[in-house]
């Protein structure tokens, strides 16, 4: 049976002009994921060193760079597969549908509630093909990318294998494997944190859920200030 490790991506620039990019911080948790598994492993008696079949990861500059930084605290060497299926959905795209206007920056509480209120709206028109945001695919064709991810690992893997994503690919993924309502993901995703670990088990024929949204590198009293969730 195999393992699929699933890592939302380190804390990006939420409010800044270019999103797509770690903050120190998210450098610093994906850095720490790595050196947490090779850690864990070491500690272990008989236990190898986190071994990976196969990386995925989506084509944005918050994944490459989580991916660097777990490598590179774990210790890796290996050359991602690059999928864009895996790639965030456009959440400026999705909030114009329903609001045309521009947002000022979410710098304060109430703003950053707001911005969010208006997301799991836009969420969910664009889930129902009420919507089709500007420059991104119908849900339904976003939803068979993260399908076709999983059935790839499914008929191509049989060891432990570790995708870099975002939260609305992991979430759907979750939501998929549950059986779940598409709008489900939505509030899967509004909770999941930033280098939170999801893991499934798969055999050639499914996927089964294991545990989401999990923290273990961050759970020790020196690192639970470094949570957070955009």
């Amino acid at each position: 049976m195999g393992q699929l490790l699933l890592v939302r991506h380190g804390q990006a620039s939420f409010g800044a002009d270019d999103y797509d990019q770690l903050s120190d911080l998210g450098k610093r948790q994906s850095i720490r994921l790595g050196a947490y598994w090779q850690q864990m492993a070491a500690e272990q008696p008989g236990a190898e060193a986190l071994k990976l079949e196969a990386v995925l990861m989506g084509s944005l500059k918050r994944h490459r760079q989580t991916w660097e930084g777990i490598a590179q605290g774990a210790q890796l060497q290996m050359k991602p597969e690059v999928w864009p299926e895996l790639n965030e959905y456009d959440s400026h795209a999705l909030i114009e549908t329903i609001h045309p206007e521009p947002l000022a920056k979410p710098d304060t509480p109430e703003m950053y509630k707001h911005h969010f209120r208006l997301l799991r709206t836009a969420l969910q028109q664009w889930m129902a093909g009420a919507t089709q945001p500007r420059g991104m695919p119908s849900y339904a064709e976003f939803a068979a990318g993260i399908q076709a991810v999983l059935k790839h690992v499914r008929e191509n893997h049989q060891g432990r294998v570790l995708i870099v994503s975002s939260g609305g690919p992991i979430s759907t993924a979750v939501a998929q494997i549950l059986k779940a309502p598409a709008e489900t993901s939505i509030e899967l995703n509004l909770r999941i944190r930033n280098t939170a670990l999801t893991e499934f088990v798969f055999t050639p024929s499914r996927h089964m859920l294991l545990s989401y949204n999990n923290l273990p590198h961050l759970d020790h009293a020196d690192h639970r200030s470094w949570i957070t969730f955009a």
